[in-house]
Formats: structure tokens, sequence, C-alpha cells
């Protein structure tokens, strides 16, 4: 089954780290994506530019409106995404506890939908 691991943290952890920190942080970040591919529980991760390169768009009666930023106002902010498999919804709590970020902000696990 495919999981969605997003990856939420507040802006201001990272403002507040060092180059060093920020530095090792990447290497684990990848060192960790490359353990998931080795495993077999990698589909895809990307991380996210901040909010604020975002956009929000909204079609309400034919009309398409652009705002920027993004949709809420949040403490956290969505900062990247992972998609694996697992097993089950255990095996894919177990995956995301790994990453090195959720040291720093959370981890939100949900199973992809599947048509058909």
């Amino acid at each position: 089954m495919k999981y969605l691991c997003q990856v939420w943290l507040e802006p201001s952890v990272l403002e507040r780290m060092r180059k060093e920190e920020k530095n090792k942080l990447d290497r684990d970040s990848l060192g960790y994506d490359e353990d998931l591919v080795s495993s077999g529980h990698m589909i895809h991760a990307e991380a996210l530019q901040s909010p604020k390169s975002a956009v929000t768009i909204r079609v309400r009666n034919g009309e398409v409106s652009v705002t920027d930023g993004p949709h809420a106002e949040t403490k956290e902010h969505l900062g990247g995404f992972i998609l694996i498999k697992a097993n089950d919804l255990n095996d894919a709590i177990r995956v995301a506890a790994g990453i090195p970020l959720a040291k720093l902000g959370s981890i939100e696990v949900r199973p992809v939908y599947t048509f058909g």
C-alpha cells in the first residue's frame, strides 16, 4: 500500500539553525532517502520551497482567482513529502518515525486512496 508522509515544520526552526546544522540535516535526510530506496519503501521524495513562493488557486462559478501564499495562515508549513510503499499503517509509521525532520517538526502519514 502507498502512504504519503507529509513533512510539516515551523520555518523559524530552520531559520535558527547554523549552517553546519543545516548541512548535517541535509546529509541525514538524503542518507535516510537512500535507506528507503535500499529497503524498497521509497517511491518518491521532494523538498518544497518556502510558502512565500506559493500561490493558491480557486475556481468559483467558472471564475479563476489566484492569491499569493498558502491557503491558510498556519504556524507550520508543508516542507516536503515522501511517498512510500509499506505493508500496513504500522510499517508506514515506523518508516515515518525515521525521517530526520520528525525530530524538528511533524510527519503526517496518510494512506493513498486507490480508485477502482
